[in-house]
């Protein structure tokens, strides 16, 4: 693979298919297998066998069948495909935050990218992609058989090692490099431990983004990130995707939806020595009553804060 070739380097392969490649094989119900193709060897199916040989060397897009008679459609798995099938250790980040991440936290090519918490390697590819040859990811990993089997999943679509990817054991507040970063994406149990170890390297104007399961971890990420003064106003959201069926007059919401997942927390790097305003809003009541013990943010004033902790004792 030459340095410079971006087509191998995302992990797209073109021409026939070849031993040692992943293939997707689909039946006539939509049901999807995945194989390694591996000359001499052959897939089992309850129609019978199917001969890796009869695929390989052919172009994508044909038709195989087994002894059975049971037909499959042949094609070289995209991306997000693979993200879902590939083997896991830990759970991935799905193709739907994937994309919004690369999105929202404008993720281009040529950028310095950290990642803490690799998982399994899904969104690793998805910003290796992004990224380009020019680019550079770091990704942490406390667990060395997550980042083993990370590492092997990357290696297997791009086709060998990435070397716009480095990959370190450790947690990241006691390893993180002393180098300079534009993007940050946290997938971690609790991100807010990391935000002073990852605000010295984060460039002013750089996105800091940080993946959380529960709704828990999003309110603690977000009032640490505004008790700390040193980036703007977090924001956060989650993706549903809903599939649909169109079929004549039959239109209507498919069977299969994506729903929760994750939530996407967002924010910028203020420069250094600047302190992001204070938002105007006072807390909803309630919000920072007796039975909070996170971070006060900058702007829930002490007597908002007695205030606000009387009015939630009446209520309750």
């Amino acid at each position: 693979m030459s340095e410079l070739d971006p087509a191998a380097y995302s992990g797209v392969h073109t021409g026939p298919l070849r031993a040692g490649e992943w293939v997707s094989l689909t039946d006539a119900k939509g049901h999807r297998k995945s194989l390694l193709l591996d000359a001499g060897k052959t897939f089992h199916t309850t129609k019978g066998g199917l001969a890796h040989d009869d695929i390989i060397g052919q172009p994508e897009g044909v038709v195989v069948t087994t002894v059975g008679g049971l037909q499959y459609l042949v094609f070289r798995p995209l991306l997000n495909e693979y993200m879902v099938s590939m083997p896991r250790e830990a759970a991935v980040i799905y193709p739907k935050d994937a994309a919004q991440i690369l999105m929202r936290a404008d993720i281009f090519p040529g950028a310095r990218v950290l990642e803490a918490g690799v998982g399994s390697g899904a969104l690793s590819l998805a910003l290796l992609r992004a990224i380009g040859p020019t680019g550079q990811l770091h990704s942490y990993e406390r667990r060395a058989e997550f980042a083993e089997v990370a590492r092997a999943n990357v290696e297997q679509f791009v086709g060998g090692p990435h070397p716009s990817w480095t990959l370190s054991l450790g947690d990241l507040a006691e390893v993180i490099e002393d180098e300079p970063i534009d993007r940050a994406i946290l997938d971690m149990l609790a991100p807010w431990d990391c935000l002073e170890a990852v605000a010295g390297v984060l460039e002013p104007g750089g996105i800091l983004c940080c993946y959380v399961a529960t709704t828990t971890q999003m309110g603690r990420v977000m009032d640490t990130l505004r008790a700390d003064g040193g980036f703007t106003e977090p924001t956060a959201s989650e993706v549903m995707v809903r599939d649909w069926h169109a079929e004549g007059l039959a239109i209507r919401p498919g069977h299969a939806t994506t729903a929760h997942t994750g939530f996407l927390v967002m924010t910028r790097r203020m420069a250094p020595g600047v302190i992001a305003p204070l938002r105007k809003r006072r807390p909803a009541p309630g919000a920072y009553g007796p039975d909070y013990v996170g971070p006060i943010p900058r702007n829930v004033r002490p007597e908002h804060l007695e205030a606000n902790r009387t009015r939630a004792s009446e209520l309750g």
